[in-house]
């Protein structure tokens, strides 16, 4: 006997050391408390996607590195999981679903034909540093259309946003919306325009450096002067009513074409929105916006709750034209979103909006003794043949310490039948939150045990 068989059989069949049970930093287990509540986030987001006609796809969670390396800018390389496999190639794994939505594109829109509608939902890995909500294994939940430059699917992007946000629970957010040209057009006034993108990504730091780091930041990576910079942080914190704001800044981007495409294009997605009757409270114009990532070339927004501001955007996206070019010399331009998935369930959880988790199948069959159990899968059998979840107690434990575990549990009905009522060849049913009590017979169980669940 060699190995661990021999070291087992030295200690009396038990292990001399234990491995310790640990999880990684920035890793974390989902408890079913959390993991239901995350299912309901999820579904409730596919519901939304599927009723703006976006279809279901799915990507593979390694890559080779060239395919994800390079697309978001030097900040989001460093982030990347990187490193060879057995077979000797450089692989990653995939930092977001938009780069390999990308090549997924190149590789099959051509078949598939443009414009085309996906959404996609799956665990994304950043080694960045872990913070509230922040963690560095986190589903995104994403939705985009490619193929075409249309306003439209601009403005569509920031409806499903908002949708998405109303199915979460969520009333109290703000979108804040800007266009990737503005700024741009800013640069180009000041001879800055081939900085542009160092300037954007110490723009997108802003509220939490401050500008003081800003400014400094501007100046190492991209020289800008003071002036300039004082110029880029006045336009950063201009504030005011939306379309007002872009009417002044029409005037002063006059000699900006790139930064009069993008006010136009703003004021079209301002426009669509508000009277396809998003809410003026929920949507805001902030040129403070600029998203780290170097892909976006256009309209851009990220969605904050009113009543927990300090942890950050749960839902941001925008428009990358230029991004599927890298793999396929068809026009490929693309807009879309993510929806950070753990970040709003932390959320939910600090604002206590998660809800109780309540149990998977919210009926419990119990279990008088073991002679019984075949009545009691069958009855179980019976209410999942009219779609009510049910499961059965393992062991014919005390009726008391069932209904103890049913409460504890979170299970809304129990069902139960001792030598009396199967004499009677009868069901007891009850409601656990007020404790109403019928007794049916078993064929009538499924219509008494929805409208028992539907009355709590």
């Amino acid at each position: 006997m060699t190995g661990l068989g021999a070291a087992g059989a030295e200690n009396g069949g038990r292990m001399s050391d234990r491995i310790e049970p640990r999880t990684l930093k920035g890793f974390r287990d989902y408890l079913p408390e959390m993991m239901i509540p995350r299912e309901r986030l999820l579904e409730a987001a596919r519901g939304v996607y599927r009723r703006y006609g976006f279809a279901p796809i799915d990507t593979p969670a390694l890559e080779y590195a060239e395919i994800l390396l390079g697309k978001g800018g030097e900040e989001s390389d460093k982030i990347v999981y990187r490193f060879q496999d057995h077979g000797g190639r450089d692989v990653a794994l995939r930092f977001d679903l938009t780069v390999p939505f990308a090549r997924f594109a190149a590789m099959h829109v051509p078949k598939l034909g443009v414009p085309f509608k996906r959404y996609a939902m799956g665990p994304v890995w950043r080694g960045e540093n872990t913070g509230h909500g922040r963690y560095r294994e986190f589903w995104q939940c994403d939705f985009d259309t490619i193929g075409t430059t249309a306003a439209a699917s601009d403005a569509e992007a920031v409806l499903v946003a908002h949708d998405l946000m109303v199915a979460a629970g969520i009333g109290n957010f703000r979108l804040r919306v800007n266009h990737r040209q503005v700024l741009g057009g800013l640069l180009e006034t000041m001879g800055l325009a081939g900085q542009a993108a160092a300037v954007l990504r110490a723009i997108d730091k802003l509220p939490k450096a401050g500008a003081d780091a800003v400014a400094a930041e501007m100046a190492e990576k991209a020289g800008a002067t003071r002036a300039q910079s004082d110029a880029v942080l006045a336009l950063a914190s201009r504030t005011g009513e939306p379309l007002a704001v872009l009417a002044d800044l029409s005037r002063e981007l006059a000699g900006s074409e790139r930064g009069l495409a993008g006010v136009a294009r703003l004021r079209e997605v301002f426009e669509a929105a508000l009277a396809a009757g998003l809410p003026p409270e929920r949507i805001g114009l902030d040129l403070s916006i600029a998203r780290g990532l170097d892909y976006y070339t256009g309209i851009i927004f990220e969605t904050f709750l009113g009543d927990l501001p300090g942890i950050g955007s749960v839902c941001s996206g925008g428009r990358y034209d230029d991004l599927a070019g890298l793999y396929t010399r068809q026009a490929l331009p693309g807009v879309g979103a993510s929806l950070g998935v753990d970040r709003l369930l932390a959320a939910l959880e600090e604002l206590k909006a998660l809800g109780a988790p309540g149990a998977v199948a919210p009926v419990l069959v119990a279990q008088f003794d073991p002679g019984h159990l075949g009545a009691c899968l069958g009855l179980a059998r019976r209410l999942h043949g009219a779609g009510i979840g049910a499961e059965v107690f393992p062991e014919a434990r005390k009726i008391g310490q069932q209904l103890q575990h049913a409460e504890k549990r979170g299970y809304k009905v129990v069902a139960l039948a001792g030598p009396d009522e199967r004499a009677r060849g009868a069901w007891k049913l009850k409601r656990l939150a007020d404790r109403r009590e019928v007794e049916i017979h078993e064929a009538a169980a499924p219509a008494a045990a929805a409208e028992l669940l539907a009355g709590g």
